[in-house]
């Protein structure tokens, strides 16, 4: 929808997955490795029905799935507990029991695995917060003796973010953005947007399958929420395009961010299970300047006709 103002959504802060991490390429001081995984604390005892799973991302968002002391199981076929329409999901693919001291996942033997916080698991004991990917569809393990309080915060929250890149989401970023530009006009001050997507993104998913075009975005959004300011807006907008807001910044400074950003997911090995992916991204970039206001939708109509010609001058580059 280039050229078009759209829905959109976020709030100040940059949401990103506890559990992120970027670290150096071992091979290349040069380069990045995006991860999203990192070593989880020791489970917390628990008492069986204070535990749910929630959907935090998939078709079904925010369903509350309570856990007892039987198994539940999910798969592609209606016969089971949570049946997942998604050809990425086999037809009896994971398992969650209770064990007597804590509530384990196990995978079924499925064609494309089970995942908790981005690690591909065989068998593995549920923490609090912790998210399992089956197929294309998350759900957050919650447990607790409050677990109803903190059922209703992540609904609050999946309000917020998107469940799949844990940034914020269209709609609190479209409030930001009125917000922003009217401070902007009001007070007579700088502000800037960038969009930006990923280059090909249509070829990851055909080549590579959907869940790796997923976890490429997971890490994208991870790689830029670590590289920009605490107040700086970023938000998932679109499929593989992202927003980002940039409060106070003239728009030579945004430029230089965005240069930033792009030699960054240039060199960076983004990774799915045992394979890198190269990936590169496109950006537009927009502002307002003290002495002429716009109005948010001519701010985002220009960063978006700005990327649509950094795609058609050739894309990995910034106009």
């Amino acid at each position: 929808m280039r050229g078009a103002w759209r829905a959109l959504n976020w709030s100040a802060g940059s949401g990103v997955l506890g559990s992120s991490s970027v670290a150096k390429h071992d091979n290349d001081p040069r380069q990045t490795l995006v991860t999203c995984a990192s070593i989880a604390p020791p489970a917390l005892p628990v008492e069986p029905g204070t535990a749910c799973l929630v959907v935090i991302y998939g078709t079904e968002l925010g369903r509350r799935i309570p856990l007892g002391t039987g198994a539940i199981e999910c798969g592609r076929s209606i016969q089971t507990d949570i049946p997942l329409d998604d050809e990425a999901v086999s037809r009896r693919h994971a398992r969650i029991s209770w064990s007597g001291g804590s509530y384990v996942v196990r995978d079924l033997g499925s064609t494309n695995g089970t995942y908790v916080n981005d690690a591909c698991v065989d068998e593995r004991s549920l923490r609090d917060g912790d998210q399992v990917k089956i197929g294309r569809t998350i759900f957050k393990f919650i447990q607790g003796g409050n677990v109803e309080l903190s059922y209703h915060e992540e609904i609050y929250r999946l309000m917020t973010f998107d469940g799949l890149t844990q940034v914020h989401n269209k709609r609190s970023f479209e409030v930001a953005l009125e917000r922003e530009v009217s401070r902007a006009c009001r007070y007579h001050r700088h502000l800037s947007l960038i969009l930006f997507d990923i280059d090909h993104f249509k070829s990851i998913n055909d080549t590579r399958g959907h869940l790796a075009g997923d976890a490429v975005l997971r890490q994208l959004a991870a790689l830029s929420a670590a590289n920009v300011r605490r107040d700086d807006v970023l938000a998932r907008v679109g499929g593989e395009e992202f927003a980002l807001l940039l409060p106070e910044i003239p728009i030579d400074s945004a430029r230089l961010v965005a240069e930033k950003l792009r030699a960054l997911v240039e060199r960076t090995p983004f990774r799915f299970e045992e394979d890198e992916i190269a990936a590169t991204a496109s950006f537009g970039v927009a502002g307002v300047t003290p002495d002429a206001p716009v109005s948010p939708m001519e701010l985002y109509r220009r960063a978006d006709e700005r990327l649509y010609h950094a795609k058609r001058g050739g894309r990995n580059r910034v106009v």
